[in-house]
């Protein structure tokens, strides 16, 4: 009885596990408990055969419903980063066209389909109405609820075409917090009626549409002040499933970030979610953590806490999704193609900004250019790490005669020292970090490559092109306008920047 109660429980997580093979005892405990959802990550994957293969592994161990899960957003947050490199869903606003956003969601979805994958973690449904939010920025399709939604549908309906089902994220709305919560836990206070207007709208019109939907681990005072969105019945229940009517999947966000696993442990948590209304229950963690949420939902579901009846429709609507999206890989033939499509997003998403409204000057064609840049890359945790100064430096080589400078601290770098020598000054951020005081007050370039987050340029004093992300296309993209071939057309789709 305890063993069957064990493999009802592990229907309802999803796990992570490291390693580019399944080995013999991450089979065994998927086996064990009759665990049918992963989800991947960059530490998983080396290049297209060795993931088809963990893929394929996988599947015949899960089973024909197995739900194998990615975050492949766009942008910065891509697992598989050898694949057509998607632009950030910003991005598209800034674009502003939902054909491209339907083509570019459906391309992503033929290319992660190839490697085995049946459900995308995107696309991103958060406002970002908030400019100093730290997880967000570039992953929003923008501020304005109607738009962003529209956005964000159109990319989800090309996805959904090529046969991968999306989530959108992060329910009830990430945007407007100055935490992230995979490092503590956000508090969103507002009025319920701004909630309506803002943060829930776009969930709200997707919610006919999306399969599945990722939980967030914020307190909204206003719906529920005793429980983040991912552990809350007010929030889960009463208003997604009663009032919204809405019939898909709820599944929580990472149990092991800090706003949950240190606050309320991952077991306690993980039975608290699935009581609170969640389907399934992200146990990503290590094995020891997935094997403690697996006691508490087993023990939750001997001891009735967790019905029956609740149990069979969260297992009824999870086979759905793996019956409606099957996890059968398809021949990738369209690689090419893709690339144009992604190439023409990155392009049309180009941006220029400048606070006083003058256009942003391009250097002459084979001018002496220095470009200044940080020494490192990085990633939040939730991002992949950033474009290398000295990839820059090279794409740039490509029409200019550069010297690289880099700085291993903004906040010490010491503009003035650089050389008055007459050379073209550019600064290009490949970081998600805002820069601070000393920054803001001292650095001067003549340029300022955006690369990442469109609101560093906010800070520094200087013309701006906006990317919206670093993949090799932006840096295209960014040489096509300076050497006179594009024109910058994209429009920021959120407050706070002028053309």
């Amino acid at each position: 009885m305890q063993n069957d109660v064990r493999k009802i429980a592990g229907q309802l997580i999803m796990i992570r596990f490291p390693g580019t093979v399944l080995d013999e005892a991450t089979a065994a405990h998927l086996k064990a408990n009759s665990i049918r959802a992963v989800c991947l990550f960059r530490g998983n994957m080396t290049d297209s055969e060795q993931l088809a293969k963990l893929t394929a592994d996988l599947r015949a161990v899960m089973g024909p419903e197995a739900l194998i899960a990615i975050d492949q957003e766009g942008g910065a947050v891509v697992r598989s980063t050898w694949v057509p490199a998607p632009p950030a869903a910003m991005g598209l606003g800034a674009a502003n066209d939902t054909d491209l956003a339907w083509r570019t969601g459906a391309a992503v979805a033929r290319a992660v389909k190839s490697l085995g994958f049946n459900w995308n973690f995107a696309p991103v449904l958060d406002l970002n109405n908030n400019p100093h939010n730290p997880v967000i920025a570039e992953r929003s399709f923008g501020a304005e609820p109607q738009r962003a939604a529209e956005l964000a549908m159109a990319w989800m309906a090309g996805s959904h075409a090529e046969g991968v089902a999306c989530c959108v994220k992060h329910f009830p709305g990430h945007g407007d917090t100055n935490v992230d919560s995979h490092r503590d836990l956000p508090t969103v206070n507002k009025p319920v009626e701004e909630l309506n207007r803002l943060e829930l709208a776009p969930f709200r019109i997707a919610s006919a549409a999306a399969p599945a939907m990722m939980t967030a681990h914020i307190v909204y005072p206003t719906l529920d002040a005793e429980n983040p969105a991912t552990m809350s019945r007010r929030i889960l229940n009463d208003l997604l499933r009663d009032e919204w009517q809405y019939q898909g999947i709820i599944i929580t966000d990472g149990m092991d970030m800090h706003a949950i696993a240190g606050r309320y442990g991952v077991g306690n948590a993980a039975v608290r979610a699935l009581t609170a209304g969640a389907d399934m229950v992200m146990a990503l963690g290590t094995t020891e953590t997935q094997n403690e949420t697996l006691d508490a939902i087993a023990a939750a579901i001997a001891s009735g806490e967790l019905s029956q009846a609740d149990i069979d429709t969260r297992l009824a609507r999870l086979a759905a999704l793996a019956q409606a999206y099957p996890c059968k890989p398809r021949s990738y033939k369209e690689d090419a193609a893709d690339r144009e499509i992604m190439a023409e997003g990155w392009r049309r998403s180009l941006t220029a900004y400048n606070a006083d409204g003058k256009a942003p000057q391009r250097p002459a064609a084979g001018a002496k250019l220095r470009l200044v840049a940080r020494q490192d890359v990085v990633s939040d945790g939730v991002s992949e790490a950033g474009v290398p100064a000295g990839v820059v430096a090279d794409s740039l080589r490509k029409l200019y005669d550069v010297e690289l400078v880099t700085f291993a601290d903004a906040n010490s770098f010491d503009w003035s020292a650089l050389p008055q020598d007459g050379r073209y000054t550019v600064l290009a951020s490949t970081s998600r970090l805002r820069y601070g005081e000393h920054a803001r007050s001292t650095w001067r370039p003549d340029l300022h490559l955006a690369l990442w987050n469109p609101y560093q340029a906010l800070d520094i004093q200087a013309p701006a092109l906006l990317t919206y992300g670093f993949a090799r296309p932006a840096l295209d993209a960014v040489n096509a306008w300076l050497s006179g071939e594009l024109q910058a057309t994209g429009n920021a789709p959120v407050p706070g920047f002028t053309q």
